[in-house]
């Protein structure tokens, strides 16, 4: 408990510091705690240290913690997501964030079809156009947004990107800046934000703060919450 209560406190600290250096407003910015592969007893001591926002990556896993922890807990998606795994995410998570084709989008759009709900997604861009990842391209994503706007039971609310992994983290900071670029311009062609401040979820253990600097509003941060995992 004292170990993530220190660890919880440096980020919220390093998270407040950089929003300060761009004279952000460090409210505007959400830690999202990556727990995968993390024991529920962490998870209920990260919560009992006051957070609870949660990111997981594989729905057979994330559905045995949901079902088991407090309900207070919000949590999101940030794993590949398959078309037939769509349905059980929707019923899951407060947020998808990684709809990176339309077929992903519609379905999760009919899973949610009749319940009245709407579901707060992110499109994920393929931001440093790396093959073995998966994201739209940029110069896709506002196509990508256009469809997605035709499902009434979604909500697409911004960007997530994984850029390439570099030690150091300024080598990071173009690829969070063209992120920002990108959010701008879909803001302006009237793709995004709709009268709101896009999210963008980028960052993560290495860089967070690099991206906070650069206009994040989500940051996934794990290994430096948790610690490594098994």
């Amino acid at each position: 408990m004292n170990r993530i209560r220190a660890n919880l406190e440096e980020i919220n600290n390093r998270i407040v510091d950089a929003a300060g250096r761009t004279g952000r407003d460090p409210e505007r910015v959400r830690l999202v705690a990556v727990s995968k592969r993390v024991h529920p007893d962490l998870i209920r001591a990260a919560r009992e240290c006051g957070q609870r926002l949660f990111g997981e990556n594989y729905l057979q896993e994330a559905e045995e913690k949901i079902k088991t922890l407090d309900s207070d807990l919000e949590w999101h998606f940030i794993g590949h997501l398959q078309s037939n795994k769509s349905g059980q995410a929707a019923n899951l998570f407060r947020m998808v964030e990684t709809v990176d084709r339309l077929k992903i989008g519609s379905a999760l759009d009919r899973a949610l079809s009749g319940s009245g709900v709407i579901l707060p997604v992110l499109v994920q861009v393929n931001i440093g156009r790396e093959p073995q990842k998966s994201g739209v391209m940029p110069e896709e994503a506002g196509k990508l947004l256009k469809q997605l706007a035709e499902l009434e039971n979604l909500s697409v609310r911004g960007l997530m990107v994984m850029p390439p992994y570099f030690d150091d983290p300024e080598m990071v900071r173009p690829f969070f800046r063209r992120t920002r670029e990108l959010a701008l311009t879909l803001s302006e062609q009237g793709l995004l934000g709709r009268g709101e401040e896009p999210e963008l979820s980028m960052g993560m253990s290495g860089d967070y703060q690099v991206a906070v600097e650069e206009g994040a509003t989500l940051v996934r941060v794990g290994t430096a919450l948790f610690g490594e995992r098994l």
